[in-house]
């Protein structure tokens, strides 16, 4: 009979509690898609050149959003999969989403449109598709670009909320893919094959967004994207299924034990994804890819990018390192660099982050009379992190915390069971976590009760 695992073993990946480093990557991400946005709207993004290119690549923090919304929210369901404890309530958890997400999100989209869209206040459907988050599914746009002005990058919000809606569906499929497994190992598997072929679903469905003929607007729907989301969900069945391996030095254990203590390299590999972004191969600068073989490339890239950038992250263990070891020791300085005073900060406003840049950015290129994409980056860069970062602190001061009570007295009720509730290494961490910050909109405790956000997710 094979030995039980110890569950004290706090050199296994955390799976239970406020996941701190995760929440550095949210905030990580947040500053990538401002400075980003900064880059395309002044035109530095857009020289020809190696500076450009990198600039541009900057928009990989989208794929690190919906991979942190995979790992959270997808955790609960893996576990109950895996380990027959209760599954999240659909309905619970879906009530818990909308106030984690609209409440700031409609502050905002209401700021924009008075702003940026007042010849269209009077119509009913601009209202509705704005505050549900369902303008980029409209056929006949009634606004320029990629979303109404001033909300540009709300398209990856919409993806993040059509993800929520379908997974309690793609969970339940899953779950009854995995089932007739005999044991942990056997179901673990079913999983990641399942989710390999969400994977190739997601790549596939490049297909139909260009044949017979090119359809711009599918490359912000959840298709294109879902395999970004599968490669974090991959990671939490994982870094599940390591804590119930009958080996202690078992292959999943080893693998998760590999890539947390050799962070280094795994960002190594994200660094190519993120060079290959910057190229040609991935279609036109800034516009996208106008065929479906740079699309794939992209598409490719990016969950490239997403799983080795946050697979060490995930899998850093619960115990965290001692004073003498926060800046070196397999994977200490990862976890010091993800956790420190700064990263928490802003890893709690980031969702606000996202939600302002493009009106504060707007509003300061107005005031210096620029003209689109042109200009200077570092006029425009101080400026307008400083007016987003107060605006999305305010944000969180006086819509985020206090919807939030609401919000954790669903997620108490809806709390599944976790796999180390008899470990003392979970009471430790029960105990000593922190307020879950409201950095995006797939925060680790919706998901525990339930991607931060970020998560938003939000992106």
């Amino acid at each position: 009979m094979p030995p039980t695992p110890d569950t004290r073993d706090t050199t296994l990946p955390q799976i239970h509690g406020h996941h701190l480093p995760l929440d550095g990557v949210r905030a990580l991400a947040a500053l990538m898609v401002l400075v980003f946005h900064v880059a395309v709207e002044s035109g530095t993004a857009l020289v020809p050149g190696l500076r450009g290119a990198l600039f541009s690549g900057l928009e990989l923090a989208v794929p690190l959003f919906f991979g942190l919304s995979g790992i959270l929210l997808y955790r609960p369901w893996a576990r109950a999969t895996l380990y027959g404890t209760p599954a999240p309530r659909a309905g619970a958890y879906l009530w818990r989403r909308a106030l984690r997400v609209l409440p700031a999100y409609w502050l905002v989209a209401v700021a924009a449109l008075l702003l940026y869209s007042r010849e269209y206040l009077a119509s009913v459907r601009v209202w509705l598709e704005v505050l549900t988050l369902s303008f980029v599914y409209t056929p006949d746009p009634w606004y320029e670009g990629i979303g109404p002005r001033g909300l540009g990058q709300i398209w990856s919000l919409c993806v993040e909320v059509a993800f929520y809606v379908l997974l309690p569906v793609l969970a339940y499929l899953l779950h009854r893919v995995a089932r007739g497994g005999s044991d942990v190992d056997a179901r673990a598997r079913r999983l990641l094959v399942g989710l390999g072929v969400v994977i190739v679903f997601s790549v596939a469905v490049l297909v139909v967004q260009f044949y017979p003929e090119h359809r711009p607007q599918m490359h912000m729907w959840l298709p294109r994207t879902l395999g970004m989301f599968a490669a974090g969900m991959a990671l939490a069945v994982i870094s599940e299924w390591a804590w119930k391996e009958p080996d202690r030095d078992g292959p999943v254990r080893r693998f998760c034990h590999t890539l947390a203590t050799a962070p280094a390299t795994c960002w190594l590999v994200a660094l190519g994804a993120y060079l290959v972004t910057a190229t040609p191969a991935t279609g036109v600068r800034f516009a996208g890819a106008d065929s479906i073989w740079p699309a794939v490339a992209q598409s490719l890239a990016a969950l490239v990018f997403a799983f080795f950038f946050l697979a060490p992250i995930t899998f850093l263990p619960m115990e965290r390192p001692s004073a003498a070891e926060r800046w070196r020791g397999s994977g200490a300085w990862l976890h010091t660099l993800m956790t420190g005073p700064v990263m928490a900060w802003l890893a709690k406003v980031s969702y606000g982050v996202f939600l302002w840049q493009f009106i504060v950015l707007y509003l300061w290129r107005d005031f210096t009379s620029q003209e689109p994409f042109t200009g200077s980056m570092l006029l425009d860069l101080g400026p307008v992190v400083l007016g987003t970062l107060v605006l999305a602190a305010l944000t969180h001061r006086f819509v985020e915390l206090p919807t939030r009570r609401a919000y954790h007295l669903l997620a108490v009720r809806d709390r599944p069971t976790s796999p180390q509730s008899e470990s003392p290494a979970s009471e430790s961490s029960r105990s000593s976590s922190s307020e879950p910050s409201s950095a995006s909109v797939s925060d680790s405790a919706s998901a525990q009760g339930s991607p931060s956000d970020t998560g938003t997710n939000a992106p």
